[in-house]
């Protein structure tokens, strides 16, 4: 057994690390996490200085008696969990879980900390070994305590006020308020006519345009032409008048590159650029990181670390960039000196680096038989990008023409600009969010004085936009601005607004459901503080000192609970109903009593005031003129309740079956019955799986026997075992990488066959 036992999160890293390492090492791997605070109240105890009850976790215990094992035979133990705070904090549980159970007695248990998985980089980590920094030890565990005592506190009060299943997060619910806040700006949005006045001409054969900027002595403003009078009008005013250039201005112009990536930036780019998901980018951002397998190069890992918001490189990837360049491209490619970035963030770590390939040698060509089709692409932005920050600026010749028609009473600007050298845009150029990309204009030869033909003089009409929803680029690079969460949470954030179905995206836009909107309205109504943008960059700002040694993190955690406890308790008292309705300003048409907006289990709807002696409802956009359906009786059956008559009725989701005695007796059933799939419930072995619908329309198959048994799946099932873990059925999972396979449902197995092969990719299929 080797005296030497190394313990990292993942185990695609540890086959990585083995084949530096040698025999002299045991690499086990932790998988992630090992230890968390006990899922019930008391877990964090704000009365005993935040005291914290951790308890392993269930799925990782195996993993941990392994760990536990192996140390029991090792003389000194390497704990290198990933170079974050996070990271830092799993090795101290770590830490804590060999102490109590003794294992530590004349053994050396100490942190390494590398941030690219190279040899290099890993030997000199394991040579210069130190102790657990307990600063960003107590970082972490704030952070912990932190979204804890909200979850917790917070989230069964939503479930009082709004509906069960709901969640609040420290984080997530002012990313919430974002997205809310931007669409009722769209929906308070009034759009306002304007036009512009334009000059089409020419000199030679160059055909350009030029736009109208002053008017009878002076510079327009957006709305100076409000309609189409107005711009008919300046148009009369200037036909048949010449024309003739007043001015000519040059400038040379230069465009610096990009600074390499950092988590926020890398994010935003794979979803502007790539169409990936922000998890999805990080997920292929952590395999590149961890170590693919390249051939007779073994396994290496291909980038520094992912989770960083620093934007400085090391000195010697630079120097070998440097060295890249000055051998693939011509000299004026290479700026005399490194070119160097000012990080942003305010607890930028220096030692960290920004996202770079651990070589720039490895081309992403090179390595493109070895990577998966996401793995390449976004290898290839890094690549890029990295190459292209030490590059030269790009430069441009700019022209900006002045045109005067009919003398001084107008003047229209034209502007030009060529690219002259293309410098680091030969390599990269960084994507915007909802820019226009108006190109290169190029203009003729022009010098004061020349008279120029008037081909065209028109006007065009605009309207001002509402602003755009957010997109999950747009949405990280606002999270960033405002200081919400760090860069290692955004991903998580979307992820578990979408998983709430506190959001739903159309079009690759975020829009808030119902549900969403109502959390919002409840939280920004009577937490405002706590989802304040301010208050919550702030928290960070202090939980970064409490990293730094600056701040000790008992009295912030204490500073924040004082208030927000007393919060809690004002508010158990607002009703239900002051949160979820909201009056209108309508009678209703069956009994004349005011109408208002409710929330149900299915979203927001219009119902009566006099519910349950009036059960008049409708959906919330419906004409409220529009003749009402008489509902349809349904023939030779009876209602299984109270025996009534059973009719089709029309809900917020569409039709279905209910009892006409509605609202004494509230038996309903869906129109169409639901598909059995005959396989029989692998958990209460009574009922069958049906095929249901989710209130947002996904399909999942749960127990036809439910409430008594609550077991789903999102997968269609099949009734055979899982020949791994013996687990009743199998379910069918498809996906354009892997194709249709068989799967366990249970998440900790982790069985899969593939049934039906992936389709192959347009232009590779077989002659």
């Amino acid at each position: 057994m080797p005296a030497n036992l190394l313990i990292v999160e993942s185990p695609s890293k540890a086959k990585t690390l083995k084949k530096y390492l040698g025999s002299d090492f045991e690499i086990l791997a932790s998988y992630g996490h090992i230890r968390d605070l006990v899922p019930k109240n008391g877990a964090v105890d704000p009365d005993k200085n935040f005291a914290m009850k951790y308890q392993i976790i269930a799925k990782n215990s195996k993993h941990v008696d392994a760990i536990a094992a192996a140390v029991r035979e090792a003389q000194h133990i390497y704990l290198a969990t990933d170079p974050d705070r996070e990271g830092e904090a799993i090795s101290w549980h770590l830490l804590e879980i060999l102490k109590n159970k003794k294992l530590l007695k004349d053994k050396t248990a100490q942190r390494v900390v590398f941030h690219e998985i190279t040899k290099q980089a890993v030997l000199d980590a394991v040579a210069h070994p130190r102790d657990i920094s307990q600063e960003l030890v107590n970082a972490q565990q704030a952070r912990r305590a932190l979204d804890y005592l909200v979850g917790f506190n917070l989230s069964p009060l939503l479930w009082k006020k709004i509906r069960r299943g709901l969640s609040a997060g420290r984080v997530q619910s002012p990313a919430l308020r974002l997205i809310c806040e931007r669409e009722a700006e769209i929906r308070a949005f009034v759009s306002q006519e304007y036009w512009s006045i334009h000059l089409d001409s020419h000199k030679g054969r160059t055909k350009f345009s030029a736009r109208l900027t002053h008017y009878q002595g002076n510079k327009l403003d957006q709305f100076d032409i409000p309609d189409d009078a107005a711009q008919a009008a300046i148009l009369a005013a200037l036909n048949g008048q010449s024309a003739q250039v007043s001015a000519v201005e040059k400038k040379k112009k230069s465009r610096s590159p990009a600074a390499p990536f950092t988590t926020s930036t890398l994010q935003q780019e794979a979803v502007r650029k790539l169409g990936m998901t922000t998890d999805r980018a990080m997920r292929a951002a952590q395999q590149l990181y961890e170590g693919v397998d390249v051939g007779s190069g073994g396994t290496i890992g291909l980038i520094t670390y992912m989770r960083t918001d620093s934007v400085a490189l090391a000195n010697e990837a630079v120097t070998e960039i440097r060295h890249y360049i000055d051998k693939h491209f011509d000299a004026d490619y290479l700026p005399k000196a490194p070119v160097t970035f000012k990080n942003k963030a305010k607890n930028a770590q220096e030692a960290h680096e920004a996202i770079r390939p651990t070589s720039i040698y490895r081309t992403p060509e090179a390595l493109k038989p070895f990577l998966s089709a996401e793995q390449f692409k976004l290898y290839d932005m890094i690549w890029k990008r990295t190459l292209a920050c030490q590059m030269t600026p790009a430069k441009f010749d700019t022209t900006s023409v002045d045109i005067a028609v009919g003398g001084a009473l107008s003047t229209f600007r034209a502007s030009g600009q060529i690219l002259v050298f293309p410098g680091f845009i030969a390599v990269y150029q960084e994507g915007e969010d909802d820019v226009v990309d108006e190109g290169e204009a190029k203009l003729p030869p022009l010098e004061v004085g020349d008279a120029l033909p008037v081909d065209k003089l028109y006007g065009e009409q605009h309207f001002t936009q509402a602003p755009p929803r957010f997109s999950e680029a747009s949405l990280v690079k606002a999270l960033e601005e405002f200081g919400i969460g760090r860069p290692s949470t955004y991903a998580s954030i979307i992820k578990t607004l979408k998983d709430r179905e506190y959001v739903n995206l159309d079009k690759k836009r975020f829009i808030p459901t119902d549900t969403g909107d109502i959390v919002n309205k409840f939280l920004t109504e009577h937490f405002q503080q706590y989802v304040d943008y301010n208050f919550t960059a702030k928290l960070e700002d202090q939980l970064d000192e409490i990293s730094t040694g600056k701040r000790e993190w008992v009295p912030v955690l204490d500073g924040f609970w004082k208030g927000f406890h007393k919060q809690l308790e004002e508010k158990e008292g607002i009703s239900r109903a002051e949160v979820t309705t909201e009056a209108l300003d309508e009678a209703c048409p069956k009994c004349g009593k005011p109408l208002n907006i409710r929330f149900g289990k299915r979203g927001r709807f219009i119902g009566c005031t006099g519910y349950p002696e009036c059960d008049y409802t409708r959906n919330l956009n419906d004409d409220p003129n529009a003749p009402q359906e008489a509902p349809v009786v349904i023939e030779d059956r009876v209602c299984p309740e109270d025996g009534g008559q059973l009719v089709v009725k029309n809900g917020p989701y569409g039709k279905f079956i209910g009892c006409a005695n509605y609202p004494k007796c509230k038996h309903i059933e869906p129109l169409e019955k639901p598909k059995d799939t005959g396989v029989e419930c692998p958990e209460c072995k009574a009922g069958h799986l049906i095929e249901r619908k989710s209130r947002y329309g996904k399909l999942f198959y749960s127990c036809n026997t439910y409430p008594k048994c609550k077991y789903a799946t999102w997968n269609p099932p099949v009734a055979e075992p899982c020949p791994k873990c013996g687990w009743p059925i199998l379910t069918l999972k498809t996906t354009k990488r892997r194709g249709t396979e068989k799967v366990c449902p249970q998440k900790e197995c982790g069985y899969s066959e593939v049934v039906i092969p992936p389709e192959p990719k347009p232009g590779k299929e077989e002659a």
